[in-house]
């Protein structure tokens, strides 16, 4: 109505200029003309109606003023139009081009227009530098990412900057944050903090820059001093104290605030409440959500502030209420309530949810869920992460959040070479990116991929942080090679070194793969353990034949910081060194036996043959729970050691009917089943075992694997393996150290043989092939043979080879470490075993 206003009242001076012939007066009524469509133009700019305003112009140009050209300049600033803006420049007349508003316009201009050279070469040109042209200078810089010209500029600024520049200048060195923003910032602020105490947007870009620098304390003397706060000061202090975690000063400054809270006051106190989540938090953030006038509720900033304040307080039901009550949902609003979700783990609501989603997902939408299907593994989850994974927009496909979460998805459902593809697609790989992809190796136990990355991540001179390194660490864990692991801490900062998380990871990694000693000097040398530390360290005992010491540390460990681990551990311990008692002690101890520490302790006495106690812990946890899968393999797996084939049949036959759609731990409990069969010679019941495996659960069994390092390569066999380019030398070692073991009263024990023997086949030359041995022989070949052989196997060693392995150390007089499924053995040159035969 008034744009339609306003160009009738041009057409209607026209008509009033045709009239009237007098110079004095035509001067007037072009003056009015010109007034008129200024205000028309302004009116356009302001509705954001640009196109309108630059026709405006050309249609009246005759007409126009340095005023309307400059309200043209920013409208062609505001649509990025770099040609039109350049048709406009080539209309300006030399007058116009020296005006001072004019020019600063232009430089905004090619400042948007990323036109660097074009603004520099302008503001060269300047005679009279003004504060908003050095602004506009500043501003430019920062947007076209060139943040230290913004330094250079003011270090030759020939004028005192006021409160135009000043904000700009705050605010870059907030955003740049480095040592020389930081001496920039501070020097501008002692030397203008009495400039004009009035200024209070100054002084809120001040706190702002402050607080961005963690220099809380001088932003407090900043605020304490203002003599005008507005909504704005609190905000800027409130914004800070959430940036640098301290959430209880900004409730506290909330409590003191003398002016009513605005949608950013809401938004801040939310997420502080959020962060706390304590009881003082919680009613606050109650309270305020409580007491929110009308005019915010429907305000999806505040609401998805809302939301995910109420899902931190684990208060879902409430935070549905409200997410139901919004009218005006965003694609925001869905994620927070999703997220929340998530935080709380109902996944399966988060995939509910997103069903109902009518909006474009953005790359946070594709993270949530990802990490929502992640967490679920379920078919369901499958299905619908997949498929959003492929119907993923391409403006996504190098989002390095989105496609983090797709890889961690993918490993976590085992599809290791859909991610591999993935991240070979990905141009932009940030150390976030390759950590995931090493994490998930990891998972999927493949740590030799994992380490190839991280030697990838060397080569390419990015910088490992402590993440990463966890996750090297992790993968030296599961190869359980001592030379792999020290290349690995070789490269580890020695600032790196001393954080606790690292200590513990190395703890665990040095025990699991056999240095003991190593670990417990990592040990002794934190100054400040946690239960994690301890955790390890005990857990490091018992895995390698050191059951007393494990429970020595355990009851060093205060009572009240022992957590279920703990016992876990030390029950371990107790189990892998035949420490019955110690183990019944402690069990007595536990204030809450929970179903992970039960399972432990039926381990404990099924590798002890008690399997009438271990059935009544069964019989009694059972009364009051479901079954739990694991206590039923842990007494299979006693059984099997005891070769009792009528107890492991009856148990397996239980697990069937407890257990119907646990399959891969059917499928484990079938090997272990066919395998006591087989070693009690009823190769025909071993068979059918197989075959009902192979029909109904449709897996095959793992293949066992051993693998040891020659010359700095690993180096990995499987039975009767002849890949090796010196497997003739190796089974001709053998050959010769079968005859040595049968001299030193060795007899190869066939019961340990899980299949029906071939007819070109002996006991021994089935035995002699297992893979461990073959390791060991690799080893014996070389020359010098080495001081130490260290072998790590994916399954159980069977009896045969462990009782071969102590024979060989004594025999070559060489210390032998093997690590298997379940423990360490370290095999000592007097023909003992760490484990003291309790495996």
């Amino acid at each position: 109505m008034l744009l339609n206003k306003n160009i009738y009242s041009l057409y209607r001076y026209q008509c009033l200029l045709i009239f009237y012939g007098k110079r004095n007066k035509t001067y007037s009524v072009v003056s009015a003309l010109s007034n008129n469509l200024n205000s028309t133009m302004k009116t356009l700019i302001d509705s954001k109606e640009y196109k309108k305003a630059l026709n405006l112009l050309y249609e009246h140009y005759d007409i126009s003023t340095d005023f309307t050209k400059n309200m043209a300049i920013k409208a062609c600033t505001k649509l990025h139009d770099y040609n039109e803006g350049h048709r406009i420049l080539q209309k300006l007349s030399p007058t116009s081009l020296n005006d001072p508003y004019i020019q600063t316009s232009l430089i905004h201009f090619y400042m948007q227009s990323h036109k660097v050279d074009k603004a520099c070469h302008l503001f060269s040109t300047i005679v009279n530098k003004s504060n908003p042209m050095y602004a506009a200078m500043f501003k430019g810089f920062i947007t076209n990412k060139m943040p230290e010209k913004v330094f250079d500029l003011y270090d030759k600024m020939e004028i005192e900057p006021i409160s135009v520049t000043l904000n700009v200048l705050f605010n870059a060195c907030a955003r740049i944050r480095n040592d020389r923003a930081k001496t920039i910032g501070k020097r501008l602020l002692e030397k203008h903090f009495n400039y004009d105490q009035n200024d209070t947007g100054v002084f809120n870009s001040a706190i702002h820059m402050l607080m961005r620098f963690s220099d809380v304390n001088i932003a407090e003397d900043v605020f304490h001093s203002m003599k005008n706060k507005d909504i704005y000061t609190y905000g800027a202090m409130m914004k800070g104290y959430n940036d640098n975690e301290e959430y209880e000063k900004a409730l506290n400054l909330y409590e003191k605030m003398n002016v009513k809270p605005n949608e950013i006051i809401y938004t801040l106190v939310f997420n502080s409440c959020a962060q706390l989540s304590n009881d003082r938090a919680q009613i606050i953030g109650k309270k305020l959500l409580e007491q929110m006038p009308h005019i915010y509720r429907n305000n999806n900033i505040i609401l998805t502030s809302a939301l995910h304040m109420l899902m931190k307080f684990g208060d879902v039901s409430h935070a549905e209420c409200i997410f139901k009550l919004n009218r005006n949902k965003d694609i925001i609003c869905y994620n927070a309530m999703m997220k929340g979700y998530n935080e709380n783990q109902i996944f399966e609501k988060t995939l509910d949810l997103f069903e109902s989603i009518r909006l474009d997902l953005n790359d946070i939408t594709y993270t949530i869920l990802l990490n929502a299907c992640a967490q679920l593994l379920n078919d369901r989850a499958q299905t619908i992460g997949k498929k959003l994974l492929e119907q993923m927009p391409d403006i996504y496909r190098n989002n390095n959040i989105a496609l983090t979460s797709a890889l961690h998805m993918l490993m976590k459902f085992g599809d290791v070479s859909h991610a591999e593809h993935i991240f070979q697609l990905n141009r932009e790989k940030s150390i976030v990116t390759y950590g995931t992809m090493m994490n998930g190796y990891c998972m999927n136990r493949e740590p030799l991929k994992c380490l190839n990355i991280f030697n990838e991540i060397k080569q390419l001179n990015l910088v490992p942080d402590e993440i990463v390194f966890n996750i090297a660490i992790g993968a030296c864990s599961q190869i359980g090679i001592l030379s792999r692991c020290q290349t690995v801490v070789d490269q580890i900062p020695v600032h790196m070194q001393h954080q606790l998380f690292i200590q513990n990871a190395l703890i665990n990694m040095w025990g699991k793969s056999g240095s003991f000693v190593k670990a417990q000097q990592i040990f002794e040398s934190v100054s400040n353990p946690n239960i994690i530390t301890y955790n390890s360290m005990i857990n490091v005992y018992g895995l390698n034949g050191m059951g007393s010491e494990a429970i020595e540390l355990f009851r060093h460990v205060p009572a009240n910081e022992r957590d279920d681990i703990s016992y876990i551990c030390a029950l371990n311990a107790c189990s892998h060194s035949g420490l019955l008692a110690e183990a019944r002690i402690i069990f007595n101890q536990v204030p809450t036996k929970t179903e992970k520490i039960i399972t432990t302790m039926i381990d404990c006495l099924c590798r002890l043959f008690l399997f009438d106690e271990a059935e009544k812990l069964i019989y009694n946890y059972e009364k009051t729970n479901s079954p739990y899968v694991v206590m039923y393999m842990a007494m299979l797996s006693g059984a099997r050691n005891h070769r009792n084939s009528q107890l492991c049949d009856k148990i397996y036959n239980r697990m069937k009917s407890l257990f119907p759609d646990e399959k891969q731990s059917l499928i484990s409990g079938a090997v272990l089943l066919s395998n006591v069969y087989s070693s009690v010679g009823e190769y025909e019941q071993a068979s059918d075992i197989r075959s009902y495996q192979r029909k109904e659960l449709g897996v095959k069994v793992k293949a066992g694997m051993s693998w040891t390092e020659i010359n700095g390569e690993l180096v990995q066999f499987t039975a009767h393996d002849h890949s090796h380019p010196r497997s003739a030398e190796i089974f001709a070692e053998f050959d010769h150290l079968a005859v040595e073991l049968i001299q030193h009263g060795h007899t190869f024990d066939g019961s340990w043989i899980t299949r029906p023997i071939n007819n070109d086949e002996t006991i021994q030359s089935v035995l002699c092939g297992h893979s461990e041995k073959l390791a060991i022989g690799l080893n014996l070949i070389q020359r010098p043979v080495p001081s130490i052989i260290q072998v790590t196997k994916n399954l159980r060693i069977c009896g045969d080879c462990h009782s071969v392995t102590k024979l060989i150390a004594k025999i070559r007089q060489v210390d032998i470490i093997i690590r298997d499924a379940n423990r360490v053995h370290h095999f000592f040159q007097n023909g003992q075993c760490s484990c003291q035969d309790h495996f």
